[in-house]
């Protein structure tokens, strides 16, 4: 058996080391990526949640929106959000959260209450993505059939 040559011992180590980070640095930023747009999908599909039972639950319309703005910060900042950028709107149910939509605290009323929020990839320059990925949550809320109309 012959020995190899002095120059190829040790290089089947660089190459490993080399093209393992190579490939496995843009796969965990991918990773992070994937995660942060995962985060707040999740985020603004619970603060919908919560802000829809938040305002049907309220005792009289006045303070019914800020309850719900304050329960869509809460479920925000329980996913390490902040509400910056985040709005919160009313509509009729299918009206794809255009907003101007009314909400109300009549028995057996339906609306869609939407979070819409605006959220960057870390890591990626305003001047790609143009910093317009937005992600909506929607909840569907049905007042309670015998709520006290008061």
């Amino acid at each position: 058996m012959v020995p190899p040559p002095e120059r190829d011992r040790g290089a089947a180590t660089i190459e490993f080391v080399f093209l393992g980070i190579l490939v496995l640095v843009p796969l965990l930023y991918l990773v992070i990526a994937v995660f942060e747009v995962q985060r707040n999908a999740f985020a603004v599909t619970q603060a919908a949640r919560e802000a829809g039972r938040a305002f049907s639950t309220a005792d009289d319309i006045a303070s019914a929106e800020g309850r719900a703005r304050y329960a869509m910060t809460i479920a925000l900042r329980d996913q390490g959000l902040t509400p910056d950028g985040t709005d919160l709107r009313f509509g009729a149910i299918g009206s794809g959260c255009t907003g101007g939509g009314s909400a109300t605290l009549e028995p057996g009323a339906d609306f869609e209450v939407c979070v819409v929020r605006v959220y960057r990839i870390p890591g990626i320059p305003t001047y790609f993505d143009g910093g317009n990925n937005t992600v909506t949550g929607r909840y569907i809320v049905h007042v309670d059939d015998y709520r006290s109309a008061g």
